[in-house]
């Protein structure tokens, strides 16, 4: 038996509460580990708290992320002992998720965790700091350079904000944090931001091309805000757009990307394969300082997570949250 927090869904609607589960109850896969840490993203604290339809299939145990020991393989890549973290793949939505002690999954899903990285730092960075990491590289991979000018992180209190500052002022840029939490200032300084600005400035319909500002532009929000971004990048410029906190709209005009060459990227980090994958895990073993992990985490029990759900879906919570699955 194992404990898992496991969604299920009846005629009065959707559940989520800590269950024990038996081993033979776990899906098909040709791997199988012992979960040490995961995590609490966005996508899941919809899951939970049923805000959006994320979960496709019943009963489903949500955690899109997880940080493990392989226990047994019969994967060519994986053998018994290996330390391993996995992110997105459908996890959590149609497949059982890391937000359990036990996990069986394909083994093509998973990398291997960096040598210099505990299971718990590993969650502190969860699939948001490894979407920051895909965004960083995808800017630099378009050419945005340090002195082009400074690069804007939306929803920078965020769990993907958080990292994207990190990663940007150790890759040399000067960081500009879009944020509505203004208490909040001192801790975007620590994880590096230079300059903070009220998230307001971007959140309402403004021109389709303003004054340009931005060399490049991390975006975690969507609707106006991903609109204004665009329309204040310079010639040249990048937009990685990987969020939908504000919405999903894009009310823009393409003014930005035929009178200035921006560029828009789309950052999917659910499907990327895995070279992306290891290249983004890469930079965060490099560039991540341990202590700016420490910053951005904080930490709950397995059994925690349905009320700390509803405070992250309330904008309660900063940075990351680390699940010690086996407490």
């Amino acid at each position: 038996m194992f404990s898992a927090i496991l969604i299920e869904k009846g005629e009065a609607g959707q559940s989520a509460t800590l269950a024990n589960l038996a081993e033979a109850e776990l899906p098909d896969g040709d791997v199988s580990i012992d979960v040490a840490y995961s995590t609490l993203n966005y996508k899941d604290g919809l899951a939970l708290t049923g805000a959006s339809p994320v979960v496709r299939r019943f009963p489903m145990v949500p955690g899109i992320d997880l940080a493990g020991v392989v226990t047994a393989s019969t994967h060519a890549d994986w053998k018994q002992g290996d330390r391993v973290v996995l992110n997105g793949w459908g996890v959590g939505e149609t497949h059982w998720g890391g937000l359990a002690q036990r996990a069986r999954l394909n083994g093509d899903w998973l990398v291997p965790l960096p040598a210099n990285f505990t299971t718990r730092q590993a969650m502190a960075i969860g699939t948001a700091g490894y979407t920051a990491s895909l965004c960083v590289e995808a800017l630099l991979g378009h050419g945005v350079r340090p002195d082009q000018g400074e690069i804007l992180v939306t929803g920078a209190t965020g769990g993907v904000g958080s990292v994207a500052i990190a990663l940007l002022a150790a890759a040399g840029f000067t960081v500009a944090a879009a944020t509505g939490k203004a208490a909040e200032a001192e801790y975007l300084q620590q994880l590096g931001a230079t300059t903070v600005l009220d998230r307001a400035e971007l959140a309402t319909a403004g021109k389709p091309l303003q004054k340009d500002r931005w060399a490049g532009v991390v975006d975690a929000v969507g609707s106006h805000t991903l609109a204004n971004a665009c329309a204040q990048t310079r010639y040249g410029g990048a937009v990685a757009a990987c969020g939908l906190a504000q919405g999903m709209d894009f009310p823009a005009s393409v003014a930005p990307f035929i009178l200035r060459g921006v560029s828009l990227l789309g950052i999917d980090s659910v499907m990327a394969p895995t070279k992306p994958r290891r290249a983004a895990w890469d930079r965060l073993s490099r560039d991540l300082d341990a202590v700016a992990l420490e910053v951005i985490a904080q930490e709950v029990a397995l059994g925690e997570v349905v009320a700390a759900a509803g405070q992250l879906m309330d904008g309660k919570v900063r940075g990351r949250i680390v699940v010690d699955v086996n407490r």
